[in-house]
């Protein structure tokens, strides 16, 4: 009989809730709930020194920092990015009427591959936005010498980073920008949520007045913006969760190191290896990879899982090129990507969250055994 404990793939990482009152509190005083409030503007200063950036401007989430950066930098054209994502990070090009181009990644993190990003570029092609997939970083430093030949802006989508680092530099150093997301999924998280990193007190003035309508004062209007601003509850949040993050980690660390010790010896699984640039890993997500000799296919597997209540993901399948909207682009066409395509068919993402009590990681670990 299957265990009638459902156990997601991930599940947000809040505090007590004593601990939030007090700021709630001092929301409901002030009466101020969003537009830059103390908090808002506590919160940016607090994550540029946490992580180690000179500008952090906040945003509603994720999504929205994407648009923004895109609008940010006066991206047109086409833009190099990669299959291997969820689907936001397309359609942030598709909003801004950009044409995405897709290049295939690399099978060890699927990032995206710097070898195939030339053979890519056209002369409408005014930027790359890769993927830190799984909290890896990109090949950061070949990626910035094609962008500087070419003359190419380079936005990163660091969702699926937080404090992490390239050599002892935070990855969202890299890069002319890097967006970043604080889903309620995220390992740090302010219920939604998001921000964009830049490195210049110029460029921050410029997202902060395209995420509040494009106003530069009370009656000057600069850019066409749009309200995308992260209130004061959020921001609230995002601070209390800054003096857990450590300790979240951690968890997330042990869980990790569970599965790999037992599962790096099965037949058919092949685990990510550690990336020797990277530190400072937020283990968002831990993806195994099903080969033919396992038994089972990743899909039989996956609804194994489920018949035991427990919910994996395919991240990322199907692959964004795949999708209907996308799939009609010369660049998406599978013989363009196979290692994309490969990765996406052979991927399965095990539940991890500081929650996760070790008996359930076991449970998993004995049910994908079991074969």
């Amino acid at each position: 009989m299957p265990n009638d404990k459902k156990i997601t793939v991930t599940q947000p990482s809040l505090p007590e809730l004593e601990e939030f009152i007090p700021y709630l509190e001092k929301i409901w005083d002030s009466k101020w709930l969003t537009n830059n409030g103390p908090f808002h503007q506590q919160l940016e200063a607090e994550l540029a020194e946490f992580l180690g950036v000179k500008y952090v401007s906040l945003f509603a989430n994720g999504t929205l920092a994407l648009l923004t950066a895109l609008q940010t930098l006066k991206i047109t054209g086409e833009v190099i990015t990669t299959p291997y994502s969820f689907v936001a990070t397309t359609n942030s090009l598709w909003w801004n009427n950009l044409k995405p181009v897709f290049v295939d990644v690399v099978p060890v993190y699927g990032n995206l591959d710097p070898s195939k990003i030339e053979a890519a570029i056209t002369p409408q092609t005014t930027a790359i936005m890769p993927v830190h997939v799984y909290g890896n970083p990109c090949d950061v430093e070949r990626i910035q010498q094609i962008a500087d030949v070419y003359g190419l802006k380079v936005i990163y989508d660091a969702a699926h980073t937080f404090k992490n680092k390239y050599k002892e530099t935070s990855i969202l150093n890299f890069g002319d920008l890097s967006t970043m997301s604080f889903h309620a999924t995220k390992p740090f998280n302010t219920m939604e949520g998001g921000a964009i990193v830049c490195h210049d007190e110029k460029t921050k003035q410029r997202i902060d007045y395209l995420k509040n309508f494009g106003f530069a004062g009370e009656t000057t209007v600069t850019a066409p913006g749009i309200n995308s601003k992260m209130n004061e509850m959020q921001a609230a949040l995002g601070l209390l969760q800054l003096k857990h993050y450590d300790a979240y980690i951690l968890k997330r660390k042990k869980i990790a190191d569970t599965y790999s010790e037992a599962l790096t010896s099965v037949n058919g699984i092949k685990l990510m290896p550690e990336n020797e640039w990277a530190t400072d890993h937020n283990y968002p997500y831990f993806p195994i990879f099903i080969d033919d000799d396992y038994g089972k296919t990743r899909n039989e597997l996956y609804e194994h899982l489920k018949e035991n209540n427990i919910f994996g993901r395919r991240y990322f399948y199907p692959l964004i090129s795949n999708f209907s909207i996308y799939s009609g682009l010369s660049s998406a066409k599978p013989d363009n990507l196979p290692m994309a395509n490969m990765l996406a068919d052979k991927v399965l993402c095990l539940p991890i969250y500081p929650d996760l009590e070790m008996e359930e990681v076991q449970r998993i670990i004995k049910l994908i055994m079991e074969k």
